[in-house]
């Protein structure tokens, strides 16, 4: 337990104190999405029972935790149909090595698709097109500090691209999850996400030429020149949740949970979620919904909704979770994931 005080006061500290709004101000905006079909649905108050590949993107002190009481490895596909024809598509595996500790390999890509280049002289395009497309590659690893404290962490490499320009930097997760044996084994966790370097846009479409003198009609008027770029931070993400299984039978539970969400961009608020789960010796199914930015004022949508299945077969389990996140004025996003457990 005294971990755990350790690790929030740490993460408090280090997300920066302002009376100013930061709301947009960071580079990487994608690292704030939503991963996977289980946390979206529940409103992103996923950090406290984020177990397997996905808590990878959630809290990776999860992975430490046995998914089913047993299973420690695993395999995990989501793809995210979001709004304007924008496709998000993650991958991660787990390993177990040693005797309790467990490594993760994860992959997040957002592609934005082909865009139309356009000028000034040419608004309806010039018959060109460029793509733009993010990327998160990172390499975990957690453990058990004891039988019911789980400590992980995340090396991460990030890039955004556009045309010819990308920025590239790194960045740290850290997470922890301790199970209490107190209402129905009340679970609460924290994890600070993207806590690293800035971002600086770089590339062939910053470089030109310039005249130093133009008043002087003898000098060079195509010395190299390079534009410079701002830099701008990550995101930087802070979560304390709490999952209390306010039923909890052989076969049934419901679960109620909540997440306190601060992010160096934007304003404190929370997140709330539901899961009923019905499950047998081969088979479990999730019925999931979800409330998320609670005290942050025009946000299109709040609510999310979901369900899981997954199934036992020769010590194996697949799983499939769906969730529809509906948008007022942007329509709705649906998101599908795949799951393997082993």
């Amino acid at each position: 337990m005294r971990h755990g005080f350790v690790f929030i006061l740490a993460a408090l500290v280090a997300i920066p104190a302002s009376a100013q709004s930061r709301v947009g101000t960071t580079a990487a905006p994608f690292l704030t999405l939503a991963t996977g079909a289980r946390g979206a649905s529940l409103g992103n108050a996923y950090t406290s029972i984020a177990t397997g590949p996905d808590a990878l993107f959630w809290n990776p002190g999860g992975i430490a935790r046995p998914y089913r009481d047993s299973h420690r490895g695993g395999l995990f596909f989501s793809n995210n149909q979001w709004v304007a024809g924008i496709d998000y598509n993650a991958a991660a595996v787990t390993l177990p090595v040693m005797r309790k500790g467990v490594v993760g390999l994860s992959l997040a890509f957002v592609d934005y698709g082909d865009m139309d280049v356009r000028t000034v002289s040419q608004p309806e395009g010039t018959g060109e097109t460029f793509t733009a497309n993010d990327l998160s590659v990172g390499v975990s690893y957690a453990m058990p500090l004891t039988d019911s404290f789980y400590f992980g962490g995340t090396t991460k490499l990030i890039r955004q691209s556009i045309r010819d320009m990308t920025a590239t930097t790194g960045a740290v997760d850290l997470g922890f999850v301790l199970v209490t044996k107190y209402v129905n084994g009340m679970t609460v966790a924290a994890s600070i996400m993207n806590f690293g370097g800035k971002m600086q846009m770089d590339g062939i479409n910053s470089e030109l030429t310039v005249d130093v003198d133009r008043q002087n009609s003898g000098s060079s008027e195509s010395i190299p020149a390079r534009i410079k770029m701002d830099s701008w931070d990550l995101p930087l993400s802070f979560k304390f949740g709490v999952a209390v299984p306010v039923v909890s039978l052989s076969d049934v539970t419901f679960t109620v949970l909540a997440d306190a969400n601060q992010t160096n961009d934007n304003n404190l608020n929370a997140d709330l979620g539901a899961q009923l789960e019905y499950k047998t010796n081969m088979l479990t199914f999730d019925a999931r919904m979800g409330y998320k930015d609670a005290g942050v004022d025009n946000v299109d949508s709040h609510f999310s909704y979901g369900s899981g299945l997954d199934v036992a077969l020769s010590g194996v389990r697949f799983g499939f979770d769906f969730a529809l996140v509906p948008f007022d004025l942007l329509g709705n996003t649906r998101m599908i994931d795949f799951r393997i457990y082993f």
